[in-house]
């Protein structure tokens, strides 16, 4: 799914035009991703978190040559989905799995 899919989903459920809810959609993806540029935690309940975890200094090998490369200390921004979110995708797509091998073997 795309940007453009969101914009489009969020466009017909709300009545709002495709540019106004597209403006809406960059402010919400501006704001997450100023606010974590900033070092900031943003949690969405029944969605998840967004945090920014400090990643060590370390020696990694590059796979293509088997070199040793010195990866400084760095900064990732990470996502931790809901624990509601994670179940209702596990019961959804379970469901959806067991439809498709039910119609396999109708």
């Amino acid at each position: 799914m795309t940007k453009a899919d969101i914009v489009d989903n969020i466009a017909s459920a709300t009545g709002l035009t495709k540019v106004e809810t597209e403006a809406v959609v960059d402010g919400f993806l501006a704001t997450v991703s100023e606010a974590l540029k900033e070092g900031y935690s943003i949690e969405i309940r029944g969605f998840g978190s967004f945090k920014i975890k400090k990643r060590k200094a370390r020696v990694a090998r590059n796979p293509r040559t088997g070199e040793e490369v010195f990866v400084e200390e760095h900064y990732v921004p990470i996502f931790k989905v809901s624990k509601e979110l994670r179940a209702g995708v596990d019961r959804n797509l379970k469901a959806k799995e067991r439809a498709h091998s039910e119609e396999e073997s109708a």
